[in-house]
């Protein structure tokens, strides 16, 4: 349990970023421990929780720890690196709604997020604890972790466009690259969406053509080599 909470005050809203050199710079001087409770992107309304402060919290300023954190109206990139997904995401689902009913755009939203993707995969994303030059824990804070990462990127877009065998394909194709090219600690978020993905298609083909079709990886979607992947 918190010796103490800090609430938001002032008026609700996201959160873009946050000071987290200064709040462990606070910690370090005040030696106690500050954690983060909402993530960056969070909504907040007022009087919800802000920072749980452990050991000497009665040395911290409330109204300055709070002047650490920036508030807005819209999400933004700068602290926020899910919400990239979330855009390229939306825009797969908005051209695989009915009223637009285009899959080649979702496609190549698919594509920049497998690239993404293969950039996230390679980095340390543990990032939920902060220490000070002597190594003790000072601020603690959450992060996005790597299913996380996975599951914005492939879920909705399996759900509303596994119908389409582009979709499938090109589905198929970058988690299967992927699986190639990322370390072996990130493979079993991936093999779970690979297998959601091939139970999708079975009750969405019922004839055997187009379920085989719909299986071949293709990076184009459909109109690249029967046997198209991604390159390394």
């Amino acid at each position: 349990m918190p010796d103490r909470i800090v609430r938001h005050r002032g008026k609700s809203g996201i959160v873009l970023a946050v000071n987290l050199e200064r709040l462990v710079a606070k910690a370090r001087r005040t030696n106690s421990v500050i954690e983060f409770v909402p993530q960056v992107g969070d909504f907040v309304a007022v009087d919800e929780p802000l920072f749980y402060l452990y050991g000497n919290s009665g040395a911290i300023d409330e109204r300055r720890l709070r002047t650490l954190v920036a508030f807005g109206t819209e999400r933004t990139m700068e602290q926020d690196p899910i919400f990239a997904f979330r855009i390229l995401v939306d825009i797969a689902l908005k051209a695989l709604s009915a009223a637009i009913n285009d899959p080649t755009t979702a496609v190549l939203a698919i594509d920049q997020l497998h690239q993404l993707l293969r950039v996230v995969g390679k980095r340390s994303l543990h990032i939920e604890e902060m220490v000070d030059g002597s190594g003790r824990v000072r601020v603690i804070l959450r992060t996005p972790n790597w299913e996380d990462f996975v599951h914005i990127s492939f879920r909705e877009i399996r759900q509303y466009g596994a119908g389409s065998i582009q979709i499938a394909r090109r589905l198929r194709a970058a988690i299967e690259n992927l699986i190639k090219s990322l370390p072996e600690h990130r493979h079993d978020a991936l093999r779970a969406e690979l297998a959601l993905l091939d139970r999708v298609i079975v009750s969405t083909y019922p004839f055997p053509e187009d379920l085989a079709l719909a299986r071949i990886p293709d990076s184009q979607g459909l109109g690249g080599s029967a046997a198209s992947t991604t390159n390394d």
